[in-house]
C-alpha cells in the first residue's frame, strides 16, 4: 500500500499546569492556522514520530499573565477539549468545576465554562457562580447551559437540516452577515427571550451564504451576549469544532479568534488544529512519483476494510432493520470482524456527522454498489496479486447474481418480463421492486471489468441475460425511461416496452445503457444493440443542451462514455464532433486544480435542482451548488464518470486534449482522497463534495440522501478507483474487456428472450 499519513493530536495539558515537558507528536500534512489551511508538501509516513512541539507551535508565545497568576483566560473543561488544545502552549489554567475556575480567575479576566458532557448533559453553573463572576467583573463564556439568569431556556432540542448563520458584524469581513457554517448533529438549548444573536441556527438554503435570508420562524439564537452581565452564551457546544468536524474548518478558527478577542481584547490568540479527516495532499504539494498507484491501493484497501462488508455476526440485525424500512445503521465498532462479501456490502456512509466525528452506515444492499465494489477488488487482485480481494470480489458477484433476491424470483423466470434484469436492491420491498436502467448499466459494465480482471467466465451468462433484458425493455428510439418496476412487468410483460417509442433526454438515466449496447454490439455483432443506441444518441445530441433534463455537468460527464464508444463503433466526423462538443463544454469548467466544478442549467421543474427556498433545503435530491460559480466538485455523480469518459475518449480518438484533461482530473482526485487515523473506515475514500478553494469537503448539503460528506461504495467512488488501476496499466475499459465471453451465450439467450427479432 501507499504511504498512509497519520493525524497528530497534541497531548492534553494537566491541571494545574506544570512546567511543560517535551512531547512527541504524530505529524501529518494538514495544519490549520488562523484563517487558512496549510498542508506540508509531502505526506509523512505513519510511523514517523517527530520531536516537534516547539517548531509546531512557533510564534504562539505563552501568555505571560499565566505565569504571574493573573491569566487573561481561565478554562473549565477537559484537558482534551478542542479549543483548549488548539491554544497549544498558551498554558492557561484549567479546572474541572465551574465555581473553582471562577474563584481562581483574576478580577477583570475571562472564564470559559465549556460543555464537556455535551450532548448528554447541559452545563451546570449555580447562582453563586454567576454572582461571583459579576462581583469580580469577569467576562464569562458559558456553553450549552442548563440555566442562565434572566433567560427562559427550554429542554435541549436536536436538529436535522439546520445550519448556523452569521447574524451580526462580530466576525468582521471574513465572516459577513448571512455566512453559513455547520455544527454537525447540533443539539441546543432553545431560548425564547434572548438578546440579538451573533450566530443563528436555522434551515437555510445556500452554499456560503443564506441566499433567502434568515427565516422569520424557527430561527434559534446560538451565540449572544447578555447585556449588563459580561456574559456570552453559546446554546450549543461550539468548542468541539475538531472532534465534531465542524465546517468549514478555517472559518471555525475565525469564529473562535473573534470570541477570544472579545473575552480577552488585550492579547492575540493563535489557534492551531488538525482535522480528523483531511485530504491526502495540499493543492500545491509536489506529488510523489507513484501517487496514482498509492491512491488506488488506499482506495482498494478501503473497500476491503470499510466495515461495509456484512459479517455473519451482524447479518440478522442488519437484514431485519433493512426489511423494516430502516435507512441507516450505527457506525462500525472499531474491532468489529470484517465480512468477506458472501452476505453483501452496505451502500456506504451517510453525510451526517455525529458529535464524536463518526458517521452512520447506509443500510441499503444495492446491486450497483456491490458489483462496482467487486470490480475494484478484482482489479486489486490483478494489479497487486491480492488473493483476499479476489475472494471478496467473487463473493460479491455471486451474492448479486446467485445468492440474493436481486436476480432471483421473477428475474430468474424465463417466462417473466423481468427475466434477466438486475434488481435495484435486496431485502427491503422498495428496493426489490425496482429496475433502474442506469443502475443496471453500471452493474453490467462493472461485471465485465471484474470478469476480465479475475479471468473467469463464471458470470458471462448472467451478464448476457442482463444486456438482452435491458434491450428488450428499451423502446424503438433507444430510450428506456428511468425505471420499470416488477408490477408493471407482471401486468404487461416486456414486449410493450420494446415496441413503444418513449423519449427521455436524460444522459444520467439513459446514456450508460447506450454505452452497454455499443459494447454488446462489438461483442455479438447484433445490429439492434448498435441501432437503438445510435438513434437515441443522435436525438439526444440534436436536443443538446436546451432539451436535456438537467443541462448540467453531471449529464455531460455521463454522456462522454457512449460518445467515445460510438466513435469506436463508427468513427465518423459527426460522431467526433459530438464528443468534442460535450467534452469541450464540460472541460470549460475544469479548474487550475484539475477539479471539474458543478454547473447548473436553467431553473427547471423536477427533483434535481438547487433549493428554491429555505423550506426546500433537505427535501429532495439536489446538486451541491446553489448557483454557478460555487467552487465544488461532485465525486458521487460527476468526476468519476468524467474521468471514465475522458479516458475512453482519449483511447478512442487519440486526442491529447482528452488525455491531458484526464491526467489533471486524476491528479486532483488523488490529492483530495481522504486520510484519517482516528476513523480508518473513512480513510482512502472520496466525500461527495470537495471545495477546491477551501481545500476541504464543503457544499450546499441539501440532498435528502447523499449530502456533502456522504461516501458511496459504488458510483463515482468505484469508477475513480477502477480508472486509477486502468490508467496504471495504460489500458481502456473497451480494450480491457475485449475478450469477454458473453458472445458464447448470445444466440441461445437471444432465441429465448427476443424470439421474433431478426
Amino acid at each position: 500500500m501507499g504511504c498512509c499519513a497519520a493525524l497528530f493530536q497534541p497531548e492534553p495539558q494537566p491541571s494545574p499546569v506544570p512546567t511543560p515537558s517535551p512531547r512527541f507528536f504524530r505529524i501529518r500534512g494538514l495544519v490549520l492556522v488562523p484563517g487558512f489551511l496549510h498542508l506540508v508538501g509531502m505526506l509523512w509516513p505513519v510511523r514517523l514520530l517527530v520531536f516537534a512541539a516547539a517548531a509546531l507551535f512557533a510564534g504562539v508565545a505563552p501568555n505571560s499573565s499565566a505565569r504571574t497568576g493573573s491569566a487573561a483566560l481561565t478554562f473549565c473543561c477537559s484537558a482534551r477539549n478542542d479549543l483548549y488544545l488548539a491554544l497549544g502552549r498558551a498554558r492557561y489554567p484549567r479546572f474541572a468545576e465551574p465555581l473553582a475556575a471562577i474563584e481562581s480567575a483574576a478580577p477583570g479576566s475571562a472564564v470559559l465554562v465549556l460543555a464537556d458532557n455535551y450532548p448528554a448533559q447541559p452545563t451546570m453553573l449555580d447562582p453563586r457562580g454567576f454572582d461571583l463572576a459579576q462581583r469580580k467583573q469577569l467576562r464569562l463564556f458559558l456553553e450549552y447551559p442548563a440555566a442562565v439568569p434572566g433567560l427562559e431556556l427550554a429542554p435541549p432540542r436536536s436538529t436535522a437540516w439546520e445550519r448556523l448563520v452569521v447574524a451580526s458584524d462580530r466576525f468582521g469581513p471574513a465572516l459577513p452577515r448571512l455566512r453559513i457554517l455547520t455544527a454537525h448533529d447540533c443539539q441546543f438549548m432553545p431560548v425564547s427571550n434572548s438578546p440579538p444573536a451573533d450566530l443563528i441556527l436555522a434551515r437555510v438554503a445556500g452554499y456560503d451564504t443564506a441566499v433567502y435570508g434568515i427565516p422569520a420562524q424557527e430561527a434559534f439564537p446560538i451565540l449572544f451576549e447578555v447585556p449588563g452581565r459580561n456574559l456570552m452564551v453559546a446554546t450549543t457546544r461550539l468548542s468541539s469544532f475538531v472532534t465534531g468536524r465542524y465546517a468549514p474548518a478555517g472559518d471555525w478558527l475565525r469564529v473562535w479568534e473573534r470570541i477570544l478577542s472579545s473575552l480577552d481584547p488585550r492579547h492575540a490568540h493563535a489557534l492551531k488544529a488538525v482535522p480528523l479527516v483531511a485530504p491526502a495532499y495540499s493543492a500545491t504539494a509536489r506529488l510523489p512519483r507513484r501517487f496514482q498507484r498509492a491512491a488506488f491501493n488506499q482506495a482498494a484497501a478501503w473497500f476491503a476494510h470499510s466495515q461495509l462488508l456484512i459479517h455473519p455476526a451482524e447479518q440478522p440485525a442488519l437484514y431485519q432493520a433493512l426489511a423494516a424500512g430502516a435507512q441507516t445503521a450505527p457506525p462500525p465498532s472499531p474491532n468489529a470482524p470484517l465480512g468477506d462479501g458472501t452476505l453483501g456490502l452496505l451502500e456506504g456512509y451517510t453525510s451526517g456527522i455525529l458529535p464524536d466525528g463518526n458517521q452512520r452506515r447506509c443500510l441499503a444492499l444495492r446491486a450497483d454498489c456491490n458489483l462496482e465494489s467487486a470490480m475494484v477488488l478484482a482489479l486489486d487482485s490483478q494489479l497487486n496479486r491480492c488473493q483476499r480481494s479476489a475472494l471478496i470480489a467473487s463473493n460479491l458477484l455471486n451474492f448479486v447474481y446467485f445468492n440474493s433476491g436481486m436476480c432471483q424470483g421473477p428475474r430468474n423466470d424465463p417466462q417473466h418480463g423481468a427475466f434477466g434484469l438486475i434488481g435495484w436492491g435486496d431485502i427491503a420491498p422498495a428496493w426489490l421492486v425496482a429496475n433502474y436502467g442506469d443502475d443496471n448499466a453500471r452493474a453490467m459494465l462493472a461485471t465485465a471489468v471484474a470478469s476480465a480482471a479475475l479471468r473467469t467466465a463464471r458470470w458471462d451468462e448472467r451478464l448476457m441475460r442482463a444486456l438482452l433484458a435491458n434491450l428488450r425493455t428499451t423502446g424503438k428510439l433507444g430510450f428506456r425511461g428511468d425505471r420499470i418496476d416488477l408490477p408493471a412487468l407482471n401486468q404487461k410483460g416486456w414486449r410493450p416496452y420494446f415496441e413503444d417509442a418513449p423519449v427521455s433526454y436524460s444522459p444520467h438515466f439513459e446514456s450508460y445503457l447506450w454505452a452497454c449496447y455499443l459494447w454488446s454490439y462489438q461483442q455479438t455483432g447484433f445490429p439492434l444493440f448498435r441501432d437503438r443506441a445510435r438513434m437515441a444518441i443522435r436525438m439526444t445530441m440534436k436536443a443538446y443542451p436546451a432539451q436535456w433534463r438537467w443541462q448540467d455537468n453531471l449529464e455531460r460527464a455521463h454522456m462522454l462514455l457512449c460518445l467515445a464508444w460510438l466513435v469506436r463503433v463508427a468513427d465518423t466526423p459527426e460522431h467526433r464532433a459530438w464528443l468534442d462538443r460535450v467534452a469541450g463544454d464540460l472541460l470549460a469548467w475544469q479548474q487550475p486544480s484539475g477539479a471539474i466544478q458543478e454547473r447548473l442549467g436553467p431553473p427547471h421543474g423536477g427533483h434535481y435542482r438547487a433549493p428554491q427556498s429555505n423550506a426546500e433545503y433537505g427535501t429532495n435530491e439536489t446538486p451541491l451548488v446553489q448557483q454557478n460559480g460555487d467552487p465544488v466538485s461532485d465525486q458521487l455523480y460527476t468526476t468519476g464518470f468524467a474521468l471514465l469518459g475522458l479516458h475512453e475518449a482519449a483511447g478512442a480518438t487519440g486526442d491529447p486534449r482528452f488525455r491531458r484533461a484526464a491526467d489533471r482530473l486524476a491528479a486532483y482526485l488523488c490529492r483530495i482522497q481522504t486520510r484519517s487515523q482516528k476513523f480508518p473506515h473513512l480513510s482512502g475514500t472520496w466525500f461527495r463534495a470537495f471545495d477546491d478553494r477551501r481545500w476541504e469537503a464543503w457544499a450546499s448539503s441539501a440532498d435528502v440522501g447523499w449530502g456533502a460528506w456522504s461516501i458511496e461504495s459504488g458510483w463515482g467512488q468505484a469508477w475513480i478507483t477502477a480508472l486509477l488501476a486502468l490508467r496504471e496499466q495504460g489500458v481502456t475499459v473497451w480494450d480491457y474487456t475485449a475478450r469477454s465471453g458473453v458472445r458464447t451465450h448470445f444466440e441461445r439467450l437471444k432465441a429465448q428472450m427476443l424470439p421474433d427479432v431478426p
